[in-house]
């Protein structure tokens, strides 16, 4: 295990690669702007001094609200240099929740989007003074723009090196199911995800990462960025994910890898058009369910195969992958490099045999391959650590999964994503991953209803492959009874044109139950 800050990560790549190329941002149309590690750090070193000027000390908090964009970076690496933490959030947050993140976070300056000041600056108002608009342009890292100190970069006797035990983040969680929590990660957490990124599949300097998901996102941070950098490989970076131009822009990017959730796989195979480019790209990492079909579909049009990862903001690195020589679209794999696992009965801990459904348990060191804690929040973290009798730390990750005997585990669901049909347990997961391999069917969401007879049974909200041919009802219900056990069919089906999703593409399934952000054909 790493025991270093991320800032010395860093710098080492800049000793070792400065004339390297290390970003290189754009949207696959017009030239992109580009940088090398020396120039980069020029850029980082100058945003360290801004930040000193405006008042961040270390231990010093940094709201970020920002779309992908260079000043997201120079920020993130600035920070750590000075040993300040940044609080990376969804841009598009609401008022109400740019407020109520900076009263838990209390950062000494935020930095947000012109095109969202508004938004931002209502949020903030009352709350935090200090604010830095930008552009979220290759202009905000150039020479007269006011997120870099006039003076120049500068050691006036304020930086002080940072420890590996410093915070480096708080990352909100998605709030799918409930309030967000702030997930603690320090430098030696950075330090760590960069070495195993890197390792688990030998990036070497001169690959390149295709990142579009957004930045405020760990996957983007901890897969693609963290892991570059270890190595000193490029990064091409977009403003925004965009299906339609996905494929033209890893080629016109000259990326060689990528990572993706299932979700964004989704509307690339839906919205690619016919003229889109050959690709052959080295590797990608995706999460979530494929059907086997679109897996399939995927690797003819990346030219090579997708491999499924598991892992959480709070594992940090991931825990399992699919490394395996014939990779697949129904299993996480196995353990990656160091990690250690079990699978435990959720009521006592302890150990299943395999094959059965099980919770997965990470073990680890709180802030160094396993995040520090929820903010503010010592009962949470509690409940999310348990010391077994040997004095090792392990992580409940909340999800179940199985192990088959090659050794691979299968991702069943979350625990509250398994429901009871007449005494009978249904992993909602399972169902949707079954259906999305349907007939005319793009994606899907399954949820509960509770029933007077049943307990609970599933009810499926149909997202169609064609939207002006979508399958029919009837259709459906027949392929299910042909596919699916008794208690895992749906008692009802509703054709919709979307699901209703977090930023990074998971499903906000109480929205459907609601009917909130339902849009129904």
């Amino acid at each position: 295990m790493t025991s270093e800050t991320f800032d010395a990560v860093w710098h080492r790549a800049v000793r070792d690669h400065g004339d390297r190329q290390f970003l290189v941002f754009g949207d696959g149309e017009t030239a992109p702007e580009t940088w090398t590690y020396g120039e980069f750090d020029d850029i980082v070193a100058r945003v360290s001094a801004r930040l000193l000027e405006a008042g961040v000390m270390p231990g010093s908090s940094i709201h970020l609200a920002l779309k992908n964009c260079p000043a997201f970076i120079a920020l993130w690496l600035a920070a750590a240099k000075i040993g300040a933490w940044i609080v990376p959030v969804d841009p598009s947050s609401a008022a109400r929740e740019i407020a109520s993140q900076i009263e838990r976070t209390s950062p000494r300056i935020g930095i947000y989007a012109a095109a969202r000041g508004d938004v931002y600056r209502d949020g903030a108002r009352g709350r935090l003074e200090s604010l830095i608009e930008l552009s979220e342009t290759a202009d905000d890292v150039g020479p007269s723009a006011p997120l870099l100190s006039s003076a120049g970069p500068t050691d006036d006797g304020r930086h002080v090196s940072p420890a590996e035990t410093d915070r480096l983040a708080v990352m909100f969680t998605s709030g799918t199911t409930s309030a967000p929590k702030g997930v603690e990660l320090t430098q030696a957490n950075y330090a760590n995800v960069a070495r195993a990124m890197s390792a688990v599949i030998g990036l070497r300097p001169e690959h390149r990462w295709l990142v579009t998901l957004p930045l405020f996102h760990a996957n983007a941070q901890y897969y693609c960025f963290a892991s570059a950098i270890a190595v000193g490989a490029g990064v091409a970076l977009t403003p925004t994910f965009s299906a339609s131009r996905w494929c033209r822009q890893a080629d016109a990017l000259e990326a060689t890898h990528a990572s993706l959730f299932a979700a964004p796989i989704r509307m690339i195979l839906a919205r690619r058009p016919s003229d889109a480019p050959e690709l052959h790209l080295e590797h990608v990492w995706f999460a979530q369910n494929l059907s086997s079909a679109q897996f399939r579909e995927f690797a003819g049009i990346i030219g090579t195969e997708p491999r499924q990862l598991y892992g959480m903001t709070e594992t940090v690195a991931i825990v399992t992958a699919d490394l395996s020589t014939t990779p697949s679209s129904t299993v996480i794999g196995t353990p990656i490099l160091d990690r250690t696992v079990a699978v435990v009965d959720p009521a006592t801990y302890d150990p299943v045999d395999p094959g059965e459904v099980g919770l997965l348990l990470v073990e680890g060191v709180p802030g160094q391959d396993l995040f520090a804690g929820y903010l503010d929040a010592p009962e949470i973290t509690a409940r999310a650590f348990h010391t077994d009798s040997d004095g090792r730390t392990w992580f409940a990750t909340g999800d179940l999964v199985t192990v088959r005997r090659d050794g691979a585990y299968r991702f069943v669901g979350r625990i509250d994503d398994v429901i009871k049909v007449s005494g009978e347990n249904v992993s909602l997961t399972e169902v949707e991953a079954a259906i999305a391999d349907a007939p005319g069917v793009l994606e899907v969401a399954v949820v509960a209803r509770p029933d007077d007879v049943r307990d609970q049974v599933p009810v499926a909200y149909v997202v169609a492959r064609h939207p002006d041919d979508p399958p029919r009802i009837a259709d459906l219900a027949a392929w299910a009874e042909r596919n699916l056990a008794s208690a895992a069919r749906p008692v009802e089906w509703q054709l919709i044109d979307e699901l209703p999703r977090t930023s990074v593409g998971k499903i906000r399934r109480f929205k459907l139950t609601s009917g909130e952000g339902r849009r129904n054909k």
